[in-house]
C-alpha cells in the first residue's frame, strides 16, 4: 500500500483524528487549569503583626490576599485592637487572593477574680496568681515568725479584697513574713535563662526585680520573651548570702555570644588533679 494511500484509509483517519483530538484536549485541560491555579503565580505573605485590622486589610489589597479576623487575644503589652498572630506565617509563599487568618489583641481587657492568698507560702501563691492569668509583682517583706507566708496582697499600692475584678495579667505585690531565723538567700546564675524563667528564678529564691533592660537586638514583645540574660546585678562572683527582699537587675538580648561563658570553680580543678 502507498503512503498516500495508507493515510487515506478511513480507519487511519479516524485514528490520527482520535490521537489529535486527545492531544488538543491535553494541552486544553493543562492550559485552563494553569490559568483556574495561577501556576508559578505565587506571592509572599506580607508580616502583618502590630498592625491594626485597617493597616492589615490596606496592606492585604496591595499584596493581593485577603484577611479574615479569626480569633482574639489578651495581652496586656500589646497595643488594643492589633495583629497578634496570622496563619499563614509572614513570608509563606501562597497564591494570589489566598485568605490569611489573623488573631487580633482584644480591644477589651479580661478581667481575672482576685484569689484569697492570704496564709499561703508564697511559692503557692505565686502558683495560684499563675493558674488565674496574674503575675507577682513585688515581695514586701516584714517581720513575722513565719518565712515567705502570705500575710497581704496588694493591687495598684492598695489592699485587694479576694473577689475584686482585676484585669488580666495585673501585677499582684505579696506582703510576706521575715523570721529573724531564717532571712536570707542567695543570687541565682541565671546567665543564657530566658525572660520568664529568669523572673521565675528571682522570685523562687525570695528576691525582687528592680529593674529589666533589653538591648539593641529585642524590638518585639515576642523577642522580650525570647530574649537571655547576659549580665545581672548582683551577679555571682561570691558565695555572699543576701537578705530575702533584695532588688536584682537583669539584662537580656538576643545575641547569644553575650552570653558569659559558665565559670570553672578553680577550687574543684585543683582536686580533680
Amino acid at each position: 500500500m502507498s503512503f498516500k494511500g495508507f493515510f487515506g484509509n478511513w480507519i487511519v483517519k479516524n485514528l490520527l483524528s482520535a490521537v489529535l483530538a486527545v492531544v488538543l484536549l491535553i494541552a486544553g485541560a493543562g492550559l485552563l487549569l494553569k490559568v483556574l491555579t495561577r501556576h508559578n503565580e505565587e506571592i509572599r505573605v506580607p508580616d502583618f503583626s502590630n498592625m491594626s485590622v485597617d493597616e492589615a486589610a490596606a496592606a492585604a489589597r496591595a499584596h493581593d490576599v485577603k484577611i479574615d479576623v479569626t480569633d482574639s487575644v489578651y495581652i496586656k503589652r500589646m497595643a488594643r485592637g492589633t495583629v497578634y498572630r496570622q496563619i499563614p506565617e509572614a513570608g509563606s509563599m501562597v497564591k494570589k487572593g489566598r485568605r490569611v487568618a489573623l488573631t487580633i489583641n482584644s480591644v477589651l481587657s479580661k478581667k481575672i477574680t482576685m484569689p484569697n492568698l492570704v496564709g499561703y507560702s508564697m511559692r503557692q501563691a505565686k502558683a495560684e496568681l499563675s493558674s488565674r492569668g496574674l503575675n507577682l509583682g513585688r515581695l514586701i517583706y516584714v517581720e513575722d515568725i513565719a518565712t515567705n507566708n502570705v500575710l497581704k496582697q496588694i493591687y495598684a499600692n492598695r489592699e485587694i479584697k479576694p473577689g475584686t475584678p482585676v484585669e488580666s495579667e495585673s501585677r499582684i505585690d505579696l506582703v510576706v513574713g521575715l523570721s529573724s531565723l531564717d532571712n536570707t538567700t542567695y543570687i541565682p546564675t541565671l546567665y543564657g535563662i530566658r525572660y520568664l524563667s529568669a523572673v521565675d528564678a528571682v522570685h523562687n529564691s525570695s528576691l525582687n526585680i528592680k529593674d529589666v533592660s533589653f538591648d539593641n537586638t529585642v524590638k518585639t514583645y515576642s523577642d522580650t520573651l525570647n530574649a537571655f540574660v547576659y549580665r545581672q546585678e548582683p551577679d555571682t562572683s561570691s558565695v555572699t548570702s543576701y537578705l530575702m527582699g533584695t532588688e536584682m537587675t537583669l539584662y537580656f538580648t538576643l545575641d547569644e555570644t553575650r552570653i558569659p561563658e559558665p565559670q570553672v570553680d578553680s577550687l574543684s580543678l585543683e582536686t580533680e588533679f
